[in-house]
């Protein structure tokens, strides 16, 4: 871990102090020390014992409060976060390679952005005290503020950074006031001195409700999504490569870290109603999708509908869904991010994001058309694809749970098959569209970036079983579990 960091650090100088060099210079520095983070990140893979859950410790005194007995912070790795590692230091390149052209102007101070990005995402998923991981949490606000503000692509960008970022403040606000609840009652933020400590009910219940709100906003549930399609459609591409990749999977990896380990009694008294809302949220996100006529509010709303899985699986309270939703999250990150990384290269030749002007791509774009057909044959859970293995597992843990309630969340997945197979049906098949006067298929440089996303894709479906024993033993820690 303390590698990672001194990686990042290093790129951080770099990049600050090559202030006269040319765009590609700057690009081609990036790259590889973003690379050389995603290479760190495999190392630690290779050398992380699956045997055990928390490996790689790294204690750091904190001396800020001098008159508090804080004791040190703790920095770990168990599957969970190590799968999480890769999904952050995979996609941080990838934003770099698809960015050279969309980013006009400031481009080393979007570089400096999206590397601040990676330092705060890399430390939510390796501390382990409640206070520093809200304090890197709260600290993404301000790099995604700036991505979505300065370099959106429409006029409404100003608008969309800031619905993002009042909707997140209001969220890590109520996240915080439960630390200091929780602070006050029993005297440390340390996460493993309060996984063994047994809260009354009556607290676990009140600090749950409060955790799930705050997370829920993150996710999005309905009717906390709102804030979810403008910030997608206005971000440029790489603000929603990391929205769609990384910071939905925040809600969940705060609820899978906080809800059931520290408050199962509170978790299980809740739980019919977060079902609830999560049945809702992929009923409903599914039809919002149906009716979407924009490429970018089609693939944001679908991510609504997905991640409503994600809470669904957790209070299962099984280990089929726990293993579901975490592999539904790490699927829909690399899925929904090939999603939008595909609307933008039509957007680059075309300028247009209405599905309607969009006919006939079989005859001008067949690689193209190739790669939106295995993207949406995943995208709806098709088998071999890894986001069928994750919906897999959270159906077989919500039949478990009620058979009715199971039934209710197959209406969600025969609507992710509807706006799939529709949308593919539309732009690739029939006469060749009036309005598209040029068509180029995919260049070298287009393969190269959404190559690696159909491989992971179809390899998590075809061969899922290392990531299922890696997430599986790191979540037999959980009470119950």
């Amino acid at each position: 871990m303390v590698l990672i960091y001194l990686i990042v650090i290093m790129a951080l100088v770099n990049i600050i102090g090559t202030a006269r060099e040319r765009r590609c210079v700057l690009k081609k520095r990036a790259l590889e020390w973003s690379l050389a983070l995603l290479f760190s990140t495999l190392v630690f893979w290779g050398g992380f014992d699956g045997e055990s859950h928390f490996q790689f410790f790294s204690l750091v005194e904190w001396n800020i409060f001098s008159t508090l007995d804080w004791g040190p912070i703790v920095f770990a790795v168990d599957g969970v976060s190590l799968v999480f590692l890769f999904l952050t230091t995979f996609l941080i390149p990838i934003c770099i390679l698809i960015s050279q052209k969309s980013i006009k102007f400031l481009f080393k101070e979007f570089l400096l952005c999206l590397f601040f990005l990676e330092v705060l995402l890399i430390g939510v998923f390796i501390v382990f005290d409640l206070l520093l991981f809200y304090l890197f949490f709260e600290g993404i606000l301000i790099p995604m503020f700036f991505l979505i503000g300065i370099w959106g692509s429409r006029e409404e960008k100003v608008r969309a950074s800031f619905y993002f970022f009042f909707f997140y403040f209001y969220r890590l606000s109520l996240f915080f006031f439960i630390i200091l609840f929780l602070y006050q009652r029993i005297g440390t933020t340390d996460y493993f001195l309060l996984l063994n400590i047994k809260l009354f009910l009556n607290i676990q219940k009140w600090a749950l409700v409060g955790i799930f709100l705050s997370f829920a906003v993150k996710l999005p549930l309905i009717p906390f999504h709102i804030w979810l399609p403008q910030a997608h459609v206005e971000a440029p591409v790489a603000g929603s490569v990391i929205l769609a990749g990384i910071l939905l999977k925040l809600g969940g990896y705060g609820l899978l870290r906080f809800s059931w380990p520290l408050f199962p009694g509170a978790s299980l008294y809740w739980s019919p109603v977060i079902v609830f809302f999560s049945v809702v949220a992929v009923v409903y996100g599914g039809l919002m999708t149906c009716r979407q006529i924009d490429f970018k509010r089609l693939v944001a709303y679908s991510s609504v509908a997905h991640m409503g899985l994600v809470p669904l699986g957790l209070f299962t309270h099984v280990i089929e869904g726990l293993i579901g939703a975490l592999f539904l999250m790490l699927a829909h990150g690399f899925v929904s991010s090939a999603l939008f990384i595909g609307v933008t290269f039509l957007y680059d030749r075309h300028h247009t994001r209405l599905i309607k002007y969009y006919r006939g791509l079989t005859l001008t774009m067949p690689l193209f058309v190739i790669t939106m057909l295995i993207l949406s044959l995943a995208n709806m859970g098709f088998p071999l694809s890894c986001n069928f293995v994750g919906e897999f597992f959270s159906l077989l843990a919500v039949f478990q749970y009620h058979y009715g309630v199971g039934m209710f969340v197959i209406l969600g997945v025969l609507f992710s098959a509807i706006y799939s197979l529709s949308l593919f049906n539309r732009i690739s098949f029939g006469g060749g569209s009036n309005y598209l006067l040029f068509n180029r298929d995919l260049s070298r440089r287009e393969i190269f970036v959404i190559f690696p996303f159909l491989l992971i894709i179809l390899g998590g479906g075809i061969v899922p079983f290392p990531i299922i024993d890696l997430i599986k033993n790191s979540l037999v820690f959980s009470p119950g579990g």
